[in-house]
């Protein structure tokens, strides 16, 4: 699982320069103010579930006893939301209030039906979700799933 992770963290900082930190969720964000150890905007990387299938005994292959499966990866992205979003704010409070969901897009350009390693099928998006906190961080998380075959 370590190997599909490292590959989506290096296809966003890799392709999403308006990202300035990317990593694995260990629950950074569950930190408040100046303790949460992340450079804004982020996008915190976690393994969510999988369940798996037993396919077969491959006495060739390690390990032996092939399994098929279903992951569940959660991308969450977040920033700072300091500026106006009001409908009524100058136009360009608006648009660095609106930054996240830039962010959010042109992550899921990339993510969205991209085969990240061998083995695996495409990610494929089924879910978004927005956090609601009260300490001015913007938190979106978005889901997907992905195939495992004859692991």
């Amino acid at each position: 699982m370590d190997t599909l992770l490292q590959a989506i963290q290096a296809k966003i900082a890799e392709t999403v320069t308006a990202i300035k930190y990317v990593d694995e969720n260990w629950g950074q964000l569950d930190l408040y103010g100046n303790e949460i150890p992340v450079q804004w905007p982020c996008a915190l990387i976690s393994l969510s579930s999988a369940v798996f299938s037993n396919l077969a005994t491959d006495f060739r292959a390690v390990p032996v006893n092939r399994q098929e499966g279903t992951a569940t990866v959660e991308v969450t992205f977040a920033k700072l939301k300091l500026s106006n979003s009001s409908y009524k704010a100058p136009a360009a409070q608006k648009a660095k209030a609106w930054e996240i969901w830039d962010i959010v897009n042109d992550a899921h350009k990339v993510l969205h039906g991209w085969n990240p390693v061998s083995g695996t099928g495409k990610l494929i998006r089924t879910g978004i979700s927005q956090v609601r906190r009260d300490d001015g961080v913007q938190e979106i998380r978005v889901v997907y799933t992905i195939g495992l075959h004859n692991c």
